[in-house]
């Protein structure tokens, strides 16, 4: 036997043995956060895209949003446009609103659809700008300015974050037996279209549906203990006491604050895991301890 043919025997092997544990879950909803270089791999897309198809089929409701940072900032740089981060987040003036939004609505959304579309799923792509979906305000940070050690307002230009979902559009499109694939834009009051940060996005489109799960899928296996190790099983007072000695930090600790925010509202758990594990998803609801960090309530 091939090694292909090897390959394809191990998938649908994975896939058979998951069904009796995804069954639990029909009637649910799904909220999962697509992004991190497995974005970027053909193979690995289409796996996600295989296992979301196959939720669909046993009845559970996936709802994707999906990143893009890398994908906007190879566009900038075609384009000749500076980016600056701060805190993780890119400052977005006008112009890098403007490719943002078609990066994001436009190629990734729709090569996103696509890959659904191969796995004999039918999905339909939406920013939050489509029926006033998700309505945005400009985020608000502040940094400790090094020479004066004085707080100071950071404005990030046309960053937002969530304050209002409605769930309406999502209901409609899960109904009518499609997946919906969210890029994360949305409008803001002022008139203004603003770039959310996916993960924030999810957590909030997660809370507004009452998911079961939030998955984040990143670049990191999940949350580590100091020696490296995957802690699988977090709450909250569990989560602030690795903040406080500082085993959570740096762009982990946004990712686990929108999963307790998730969970605070309604979510029943929260996961982050390995974007990069084939079948990442299916592996964690149908292993004993999970391939991923499990957050919950207390």
């Amino acid at each position: 036997m091939s090694n292909h043919q090897n390959e394809m025997l191990a998938k649908a092997e994975t896939l058979t043995e998951a069904l009796p544990y995804l069954q639990r879950y029909a009637g649910k909803t799904f909220v999962v956060k697509y992004g991190g270089h497995a974005m970027g791999d053909a193979g690995l897309a289409q796996d996600f895209a295989n296992d979301i198809v196959l939720l669909k089929a046993v009845g559970i409701n996936p709802v994707v949003v999906h990143g893009g940072g890398p994908q906007i900032g190879a566009m900038l740089k075609t384009m000749g446009v500076e980016s600056e981060f701060i805190d993780g987040l890119r400052v977005t003036d006008k112009k890098t609103a403007e490719i943002a939004e078609m990066v994001l609505s436009g190629a990734i959304n729709k090569e996103l659809v696509g890959w659904i579309t191969k796995a004999g799923g039918r999905a339909m792509g939406i920013s939050g700008k489509d029926g006033n979906f998700v309505t945005a305000e400009k985020l608000r940070r502040t940094a400790k300015d090094p020479d004066s050690n004085i707080e100071r307002i950071v404005d990030l230009g046309f960053v937002g974050e969530p304050v209002e979902v409605d769930r309406r559009i999502i209901d409609t499109i899960s109904e009518a037996g499609m997946i919906p694939v969210i890029a994360p834009i949305g409008n803001g009051r002022d008139g203004h279209t603003y770039n959310i940060n996916a993960d924030t996005m999810a957590g909030a489109v997660a809370a507004a549906l009452g998911a079961s799960r939030l998955f984040l899928l990143t670049d990191v296996k999940g949350v580590l203990d100091k020696d490296g190790e995957l802690l699988s099983d977090l709450d909250p007072h569990k989560i602030e006491a690795l903040k406080e000695d500082g085993t959570i930090k740096g762009g982990m600790i946004p990712k686990v604050e929108t999963c307790v925010n998730a969970v605070h509202k309604g979510v029943d758990a929260a996961v982050i895991l390995d974007g990069r594990l084939p079948h990442a998803m299916l592996m964690e609801m149908f292993t004993d301890s999970g391939v991923g960090t499990l957050i919950h309530k207390e």
